[in-house]
Parts: structure tokens; C-alpha cells; sequence
């Protein structure tokens, strides 16, 4: 049964004693009549606009599966859109790195074929100063140097010699030389590969 006190200001109390000990009365009396767990206290400030009660408030209930189909079924092509379209800009930079690369390879490439060819030009005048020495040295110390020299560079230097030069300078060569020499010059001089 809830008390009522009575408030006067002849008691001599200070007014901040009397509104706790109400609140404390207050809260004694919700507490003491069975409040359920449900039932919140509020304290509402002066001036405050008044809460709403607890039979108004609603809950949101959660999004049932259908919902969330449709809200995923409703962004999928949007979401595959922006990820085609992410892709795709991923694709253009590495095209771009490769095309980089190409033009990097394609600069090489020419840089290589120029030095080719020189090299090609300094190699075969090289050859024929090569073969002028040895067609105006004297037989035998063009057979003594031959037999030193690598047995191909010596057979192919004879072979562009003339064949009478070619022929004295054999002649004054050790047979094995000689020999190892004519096989490596009648090999290159056939026609189709023996193997």
C-alpha cells in the first residue's frame, strides 16, 4: 500500500532532501508491487518531453530469407557489372605493361640485328684477310701454321684457297693433319647431311 507524505515547508527541510527521499519511496513502491522485468522505471527531466510508453515502441523484426534473396538477387548484376568492370581495367594495365615490354624487346631486337650484321661484315672481311695472308705465305709455313690452328677454321681457310695452293700446302703437312683436314673439307663439301 503506497504511503503519502505529506510536504510541508514549516518541517525545515531543505527541498533536495524531499524529492530524494519521494524518488526513494517512489522506487520502494514499483519495486514492492511485483513490477515485471518488462515494466522500465524512466526518470523524465522538467522540461523533458514525456518517453513513449512501452506498449508503443515496436521491434523491428529481422528480414526474413525471402527478403534477403531478393535484395541479393536484386544487386547481383550490379555486383558482377562493377567486378567485369574491375577486371576489365585490371586487363588494360597489364596490357599496357605488356605492350611496354614489346616495345622494349622490339628496341633490343633491332639493337642485336645491327650488331649482327656488323659483326657478320667484320667476320667475313676478316676471312678473306685471313685467307690473303695464308695464300701469300710459302707452303710450308703456311702447313706448319694450319696444323696448329682449330681443324675447321684450318679447312675452311683451304677450302676458299686456291686448290693448287690448297693442294702444295696439304702436301707439306703432316699426313694425320692432311688427312683430318681433307675429311672435314669433303664433309662440308657434300651436298646432304650424312646423318
Amino acid at each position: 500500500m503506497p504511503m503519502i507524505i505529506s510536504i510541508s515547508s514549516h518541517q525545515g527541510r531543505p527541498p533536495r532532501a524531499i524529492v530524494f527521499a519521494a524518488a526513494v519511496i517512489a522506487a520502494m513502491s514499483v519495486s514492492s508491487s511485483g513490477a515485471r522485468g518488462e515494466d522500465v522505471v524512466r526518470q523524465i527531466m522538467p522540461g523533458a518531453q514525456p518517453g513513449i510508453a512501452p506498449q508503443q515502441l515496436t521491434r523491428e523484426k529481422a528480414p526474413d530469407q525471402s527478403e534477403i534473396e531478393r535484395f541479393c538477387s536484386n544487386i547481383a548484376d550490379a555486383a558482377r557489372d562493377r567486378r567485369y568492370a574491375l577486371q576489365a581495367e585490371e586487363l588494360k594495365q597489364l596490357q599496357a605493361g605488356i605492350d611496354e615490354r614489346m616495345k622494349a624487346l622490339d628496341a633490343k631486337k633491332a639493337e642485336y640485328e645491327t650488331w649482327l650484321k656488323r659483326r657478320e661484315v667484320f667476320l667475313a672481311r676478316a676471312e678473306d684477310g685471313v685467307v690473303k695472308i695464308y695464300a701469300g705465305m710459302k707452303p710450308d709455313a703456311a702447313a706448319e701454321r694450319l696444323a696448329i690452328v682449330n681443324a675447321d677454321l684450318a679447312a675452311a681457310i683451304l677450302m676458299k684457297l686456291d686448290s693448287r695452293k690448297a693442294g702444295v700446302i696439304l702436301n707439306e703437312m703432316d699426313q694425320k693433319a692432311a688427312a683430318t683436314l681433307t675429311g672435314i673439307m669433303a664433309s662440308a663439301a657434300r651436298r646432304v647431311d650424312p646423318s
